[in-house]
């Protein structure tokens, strides 16, 4: 709400001096009356500052008002921003807690035009959409509230002409049903009731920033803008949030009052031993909820999940055939279509799996012994070898279209589909530009295996010393992470959020490590089934994670689909 205060001028409260205040400075955060707004004006220093009258800044929401454009901690102005904790900083902050952080941004390219932007149209229609569901949702309630109520009466008309067609010996009975109707009922109708007051209470607070939305578009400044639609977002999301986890918890299903009168009532009064009972039936909802939007990519702040909060769901796992039993997997991928391709390196062959897991075919068997494999684009996989070569396979032709030399040896292969990484034990690594296939040598990475690329950035493992390693393109060190649930790591993949997933084959886990190399967790175990991994791939878009794992001794049989 916003506040009804007189504001005084800042300048002459300070001096002892009450005048009400006509202006107020977005940049220096001050109320000035007539006078010092003259001067302030002319100042040389502030003469180019935005103001707005006191009158329109009373008007933005009390949240608002309280966003300041100085660090709270460092009392400087906010001049930077970082897109990794999504948070403006001053100089200081950077020096202090942003030291690692990669990608900082100027604030002022983040708020130029923020107003004019696609997210205040998107998130108007976020408040918009989030009330007409509590509407819809409200009415939809009180739909039901009255129907069970009518089903209630039914049932009750039912009992009473049962009754007056038997003697005395039933009262008990009839007192019985009665009393299970009106409990169920009851319980029924103050769930539901308490449901609606609480939806509510929700749509009071939908209004009330609704209803403020107009005067921040006109008044707030940038930042107020900026950080207020973080706020808007944050309140829309929580109600969508929160109307989604009522569809998923059930509340809006159907749950109708039913008698079922005993077939025995009318044949021997003294075998009937009760009246009927009240049944709880439910059906599927018939209430109909606007989507809520998805796309985090067109939020004005994007919202990247932590570490803590990853919890793998096994789907299924693949089903080797049974003469193939025997296969050792040193690469498993996930590609865009949903099938999965493993690399056998006890046959040196690709084999090919539907999305359900079940064996499709063999792609090609090689006579070079194969050591890791990356999707490419284009129906293509990179496979390399042990051998100073890399080759291109057509899945879908099952043919080597083309092999790759290279004067050093293959131990990690990545790709964004532009370009192809491949990286040698002898602290040298080689990109292979996909168009015309020409190579540049890099230098100073260490040997890292079983690498993946994002952003313009590398990630591998040195399973030697059992730690993880990010490196710009060019080769220098951007981070590395030791800890000991990371053992003999092999397999590496990352997320659409750049957390890093590690096959810790050394301790018969995967842990994720977090984007900014500081942080882990173990998010499978041995307890879950994982033994030896090696393998382990993640398709960004879907968040399907595939990890290999043996369960013979030193056999690898099969790996395991994860939604994560």
């Amino acid at each position: 709400m916003a506040s009804s205060v007189q504001k005084l001028c800042t300048i002459c409260h300070a001096d002892g001096i009450s005048t009400s205040a006509v202006t107020w400075c977005t940049d220096c955060e001050f109320f000035f009356c007539g006078d010092c707004d003259k001067t302030h004006s002319k100042s040389h220093l502030s003469k180019h500052h935005k103001t707005m009258s006191a009158e329109d800044y009373q008007k933005l929401p009390t949240f608002m008002q309280e966003i300041s454009s100085q660090c709270r901690d460092h009392k400087k102005k906010y001049e930077l921003y970082c897109s990794f904790h999504a948070c403006p900083c001053c100089v200081q902050c950077v020096t202090d807690k942003h030291t690692k952080c990669q990608d900082m941004k100027p604030l002022s390219d983040i708020l130029q035009q923020v107003k004019s932007s696609a997210s205040v149209q998107l998130f108007e229609k976020d408040l918009k959409n989030v009330k007409e569901n509590l509407d819809t949702a409200i009415k939809y309630m009180k739909t039901r509230i009255s129907t069970i109520n009518t089903q209630r009466t039914k049932a009750v008309e039912e009992i009473q002409y049962m009754r007056k067609s038997i003697n005395d010996y039933l009262n008990k009975l009839e007192q019985d049903i009665l009393n299970d109707l009106e409990s169920k009922h009851a319980k029924l109708k103050l769930n539901m009731t308490s449901l609606v007051q609480q939806m509510e209470q929700r749509i009071s607070k939908i209004d009330q920033m609704q209803s403020q939305f107009t005067k921040m578009t006109q008044y707030a400044s940038e930042l107020q803008m900026y950080i207020g639609l973080r706020e808007i977002e944050k309140t829309t999301a929580q109600e969508a949030k929160y109307i989604e986890d009522l569809e998923s918890g059930g509340h809006f299903i159907e749950k109708n009052l039913k008698l079922k009168i005993s077939t025995a009532l009318q044949a021997i009064l003294q075998d009937v031993k009760s009246f009927g009972y009240i049944d709880i039936n439910t059906t599927t909802s018939a209430l109909k909820m606007k989507a809520g939007r998805k796309d985090q990519a067109q939020h004005l702040v994007p919202n990247v999940p932590g570490i803590e909060q990853i919890k793998p769901s096994l789907l299924t796992k693949l089903t080797i055939p049974k003469n193939m039993k025997y296969v050792q997997i040193t690469a498993c991928l996930i590609l865009p279509d949903g099938k999965y391709i493993i690399l056998d390196q006890e046959k040196n062959q690709l084999l090919l799996f539907n999305n359900d897991g079940i064996f499709i075919r063999k792609v090609v068997t090689f006579t070079e012994y194969p050591w890791d494999a990356c999707f490419v684009r284009n129906k293509t996989v990179a496979v390399i070898h042990r051998t100073k070569q890399t080759t291109l396979v057509d899945i879908e032709k099952n043919t080597v279209i083309q092999t790759i030399q290279l004067s050093h040896n293959c131990i990690g292969v990545a790709s964004d589909g532009k370009t192809l990484f491949i990286s040698g034990s002898d602290s040298k690594g080689t990109t292979v530009n996909l168009n015309d296939m020409s190579h540049t040598i890099l230098r100073g990475m260490g040997a890292v295996f079983h690498i993946s690329i994002l952003q313009g950035n590398i990630y591998g493992n040195n399973f030697y010393e059992s730690k993880v390693c990010c490196y710009k393109i060019t080769g220098e060190s951007l981070w590395t992470y030791q800890h000991q649930d990371i053992a003999t790591p092999r397999g590496l993949a990352l997320d659409k959020n750049g957390c890093v997933y590690i096959a810790s084959r050394g301790n018969n886990s995967i842990v994720v490590v977090s984007p900014d190399g500081k942080t882990s967790k173990t998010i499978l175990s041995e307890a879950d089934g994982i033994k030896r991994p090696w393998a382990i791939d993640i398709n960004r878009e879907t968040g399907i994670m595939i990890v290999s794992s043996i369960i013979s001794d030193d056999i690898y049989e099969t790996a395991f689909v994860y939604k994560i």
